[in-house]
């Protein structure tokens, strides 16, 4: 995401030792806000490598080398920490996950502009550069975006790209702050925050990884074995540290589950699983936890799925409620999707009050009350000139 900082801005500072990254850190910790960025790598290993960390105040950009030789980031961490300073971030949940890795919590208070920008009315995950763009006049270089971070010494180019990030930031922030305060939403994006600060955001549970992949059957015997198998490919791929998908892709998880195998020879059969992983130690691991699965009894399984009384909700009714969802959220300029998810409007839809985000807080106010109205049958849905609107029934 390479970005044109602004002309009267300073050069940036590289930094490579650790005294001159505590010397920055303490003048930074004197602003009132700080810009952050990252650049990593992941594509062959399951913990993000941290390569570079851009940090800008009102007078100055820093680009911190985090591979050099003998580095410590301890003074980092404490500006992170540091409750006087606001730390902005755009799209920041993968920057935090770095963070909370290497220094154990979220940096606080924090504020990420892709979340603000979504509250302000520009739309589902806005990229960067059409904020830039929007708010700030300026042009997206994109020719570093596949850069090698891990690479040594950083070109001149990188670390200009580097820089760039956190300086159009700085506006790209003020900017959306006096939209938010002009419209009377900054208690909006503290609510959406809130999640964001949570350490537990970033630390996925390995029992809990079996739900995201939404396997179609109800036998809870069948679940239990894939619960146990996602989770054992979690704690394995963390372990050695490469991607889950490289060590066995989700559709090989869902098959072993079927087959449950007893022997390397079985597990073999499975789709995506080699002779060799089966007779290795990875595949002894495997089939252990295959074997500790199987012999749990009744009551320590997972829960069959929920079915609702009366089935499958109306489609019809569902798609009622989009068409409110999209004419409240045009008529309060806010992204559709930070208000309400398919599953809140499936739930909705299902009957009954369910306990879904959308009720909650600002939602409630923008769409949940009127979409309890006409799941309700008290209002219907009519047009006025080129509009949606609500009318009562009756």
């Amino acid at each position: 995401m390479s970005r044109q900082p602004r002309a009267e801005f300073p050069a940036p500072f590289l930094v490579t030792r650790t005294e001159q990254l505590d010397e920055a850190c303490q003048r930074l910790r004197r602003e009132a806000f700080v810009t952050i960025d990252t650049e990593f790598m992941r594509e062959r290993t399951y913990w993000p490598q941290l390569c570079v960390v851009q940090l800008a105040g009102a007078a100055e950009v820093v680009v911190v080398d985090a591979e050099a030789p003998g580095i410590d980031l301890a003074p980092l961490g404490a500006l992170l920490a540091d409750p006087a300073v606001l730390k902005v971030f755009h799209a920041a949940r993968q920057d935090i996950e770095i963070f909370v890795l290497k220094f154990g919590d979220v940096p606080r208070p924090l504020f990420d502009t892709q979340v603000a920008a979504m509250v302000a009315g520009f739309g589902d995950q806005v990229g960067y550069d059409a904020l830039v763009a929007a708010l700030a006049g300026g042009h997206i270089d994109k020719a570093h975006r596949f850069s090698d971070w891990s690479a040594r010494p950083l070109s001149p180019a990188q670390i200009a790209y580097a820089a760039a990030d956190v300086t159009w930031l700085r506006q790209v922030y003020q900017r959306l702050g006096e939209r938010l305060e002009r419209d009377g939403r900054m208690d909006w994006v503290a609510e959406e925050m809130a999640e964001l600060a949570d350490p537990g955001t970033y630390r996925p549970d390995p029992e809990a990884m079996w739900e995201r992949l939404r396997s179609r059957t109800s036998n809870r015997r069948l679940l239990g074995l894939l619960r146990a198998i996602a989770a054992w490919r979690e704690r394995e791929a963390q372990r050695i540290n490469i991607p889950r998908q490289r060590l066995l892709k989700d559709e090989a998880l869902l098959e072993i589950a079927a087959i449950a195998p007893d022997t390397a020879e079985q597990l073999a059969r499975a789709r995506g699983v080699t002779r060799g992983f089966a007779d290795g130690r990875t595949g002894a691991s495997l089939l252990a936890a295959i074997a500790a699965a199987k012999a749990l009894p009744e009551s320590a399984l997972p829960p069959a799925p929920a079915t609702r009384d009366g089935g499958r909700p109306s489609p019809a009714l569902v798609s009622l409620l989009k068409v409110l969802l999209a004419a409240k959220c045009e008529e309060h300029h806010v992204a559709a999707r930070l208000v309400a998810s398919s599953e809140d409007i499936d739930r909705l839809a299902a009957g009954d009050v369910p306990d879904v985000p959308a009720l909650h807080g600002w939602r409630r106010v923008v769409f949940g009350e009127d979409a309890l109205a006409l799941q309700q049958g008290r209002v219907a849905l009519g047009v006025a000139g080129r509009k949606v609107k609500l009318i009562p029934a009756g």
